[in-house]
């Protein structure tokens, strides 16, 4: 009895579903969702930076304008007062605080960005792919309790050294040019202090005022010039590189163009009791070389191994992450060196 055959339709292949990036109140956020809405953060916060930034060159402009008239009054009329250069003096100060509190706004958003291009798309450059939970942390905190990420002085001290320290000196300069040239040269030194007076109060009593504001200026701009919590400025994200020394300097033109620094190198000392799958984590992940050396804790008396790795900077949240996925209770101590030579690193040969 001859049976009939029934072919059966292959299926079609179904495609893996992607992992989920997290799971909240019942929302499964597919990678390439988490990945598009940063996308959209981000192009959204460099718009506020920018917005920001050209209110920064408004108020600026606003300076420049002011004084470039005030001058224009005070020496193309002669019986003007040199007492219009003093008010403008006072007002171009006004503009600065204003650039100051608008540089703080410009710094916030301009903190996210940063956090943002540091600690997620920089981490991308760097296979394998591992944002760091703290900037995750941090860029939700800045999202849910804003807080301005540098202080009223350091605003005010870096707007001050970047543009109106300049604009002081050129109010100073012709204030000092008004006195002496107009209506003419003093005869001495008391003529000219004699000249400085405003209103009820005598030339001494200004210029010694005049004097203690530039000092405090100058204070101020000093004061402020190691506080580096400004993202908005060219600074870089985890401190400074070393420079490159004199001898590893290309010469001639070429010296000229070439970049000055290096990525910063690290040395990773990793105390644990799974040295093996560490190892073979730290290879297969950063393709970095590992040394093992054996140990003692004085403490325990344990005998425990010692791993060396020689890194970047850019490496040190991979390897915590990969050292993290085999021995949460490792020990890992992550310090600059001065230079690592050898294969991944500058070449030994000719040193």
């Amino acid at each position: 009895m001859a049976s009939k055959a029934t072919g059966s339709k292959k299926s079609p292949p179904q495609e893996e579903p992607e992992d989920a990036v997290w799971t909240y109140r019942g929302y499964h956020l597919k990678t390439s969702e988490f990945v598009t809405a940063m996308v959209h953060f981000f192009r959204a916060e460099i718009q506020r930076a920018n917005v920001w930034r050209q209110r920064l060159d408004t108020t600026t402009n606003w300076a420049v304008v002011a004084t470039g008239a005030t001058l224009s009054i005070a020496f193309s009329q002669p019986e003007v007062n040199h007492a219009i250069i003093l008010l403008n003096t006072l007002l171009v100060l006004w503009f600065l605080f204003i650039e100051a509190r608008r540089y703080r706004y410009y710094e916030l958003w301009s903190y996210r960005v940063r956090l943002m291009e540091t600690d997620f798309y920089a981490a991308m450059l760097v296979p394998p792919f591992h944002p760091s939970p703290e900037w995750a942390e941090s860029l939700a905190e800045s999202l849910l309790a804003p807080s301005f990420p540098i202080s009223v002085w350091e605003a005010v001290g870096r707007r001050l050294r970047r543009n109106y320290f300049w604009i002081f000196l050129v109010l100073l300069a012709s204030w000092i040019a008004k006195l002496w040239l107009f209506p003419g040269s003093p005869q001495d030194m008391s003529e000219f202090v004699q000249r400085a007076s405003v209103g009820p109060f005598s030339g001494q009593i200004v210029i010694g005022l005049g004097m203690l504001f530039y000092a405090a200026l100058i204070l101020l701009a000093l004061g402020t010039i190691n506080m580096t919590k400004a993202t908005g400025e060219v600074l870089p994200r985890f401190g400074e590189e070393p420079a490159i020394s004199a001898q590893d300097k290309p010469t001639g033109l070429r010296g000229m163009f070439a970049p000055t620094r290096r990525r910063r190198q690290m040395l990773a000392i990793i105390v644990t009791d799974r040295a093996d799958p560490v190892s073979q984590r730290i290879l297969s992940d950063l393709h970095r070389g590992v040394t093992a050396m054996s140990g003692k804790g004085m403490y325990t008396g344990k005998e425990r191994s010692v791993l060396m790795c020689a890194l970047t900077v850019t490496e040190v949240h991979n390897l915590k992450s990969a050292v993290a996925k085999e021995d949460p209770n490792a020990f890992v101590i992550v310090s600059p060196v001065q230079e690592i030579l050898g294969r991944g690193f500058n070449p030994l040969a000719g040193k």
